[in-house]
């Protein structure tokens, strides 16, 4: 908790680290943030609207900070939520739109078209938005009790924006959810999410089918029904926004490195 509230990007243009996350309906992207959030305010909120319907609750790009305790300063990095995807080429958020917010041009609230991508203007695709604007790291976030039955469009549909990801030379990790519900020696013991030789399998099979490291895969479990916060779900989350926030670093090293 230290660590991230001491936090600064290394550029000084940059005031807040900006991370997207993205990925199925109901996979936990809104549910991160409550999560996030609840740890620094030290008990269970719900600022963002989270849930397990059939279609994404979230309709907006929303950008949300998180604060040092409750009245306190917001956090040097913000956790960008967009609507889920989902396996239709008329359902969930465009590949074009989560291009659009890797630019930085789509502004907070904005409110998605599963129909038809943001427009964005033709002397705008053109130029780069500051720094500040763009996205610095991008996680998926997979729910671990669905991984072996992702439609075959979802797979292409991730495999595009893994391609602009890397094209656009934004680092990617992944948030395994729910590792609880996925196995029961986690769920009688948040502690054994290591020794778990279910999760293991299920980190190696986001590895194989989607091209990430192991190391870039990281098993959390998201407050979703407890009264109270927990230390083992707490270190599971820290850690995983912490390795994010070292992406971002990256992000930023390599953009120093290209403006020298």
């Amino acid at each position: 908790m230290q660590s991230l509230k001491e936090y600064k990007p290394p550029v000084d243009s940059v005031p807040q680290a900006r991370i997207l996350l993205i990925g199925l309906v109901g996979a936990g992207k809104s549910s991160f943030f409550n999560s996030i959030n609840s740890i620094f305010r030290g008990n269970i909120t719900s600022q963002a609207e989270a849930g397990d319907m059939g279609t994404s609750l979230t309709l907006k790009y929303r950008t949300y900070q998180v604060k040092a305790g409750r009245g306190g300063q917001p956090l040097s990095f913000l956790l960008c939520d967009t609507m889920g995807l989902e396996a239709t080429d008329d359902g969930g958020v465009k590949t074009e739109d989560i291009v659009s917010i890797l630019k930085g041009y789509v502004p907070d609230k904005y409110q998605f078209n599963p129909v038809q991508a943001k427009v964005t203007d033709d002397c705008q695709t053109g130029s780069r938005l500051p720094l500040q604007d763009r996205i610095h790291c991008v996680v998926y976030v997979i729910d671990a009790t669905k991984l072996a039955i992702m439609p075959e469009g979802m797979k292409n549909k991730i495999d595009e924006i893994r391609k602009k990801t890397k094209y656009h030379e934004v680092p990617l990790m992944v948030l395994l959810t729910k590792v609880d519900k996925a196995c029961p020696l986690v769920e009688k013991d948040l502690k054994n999410v290591y020794r778990s030789c279910y999760i293991k399998g299920l980190i190696d099979k986001v590895h194989q089918s989607l091209g990430i490291p192991a190391l870039y895969v990281l098993p959390v479990k998201n407050y979703s029904h407890e009264l109270d916060l927990n230390d083992t779900c707490d270190i599971l989350l820290l850690t995983a926004m912490q390795k994010m926030l070292n992406f971002a670093d990256g992000y930023f090293d390599n953009w120093e490195e290209d403006t020298e």
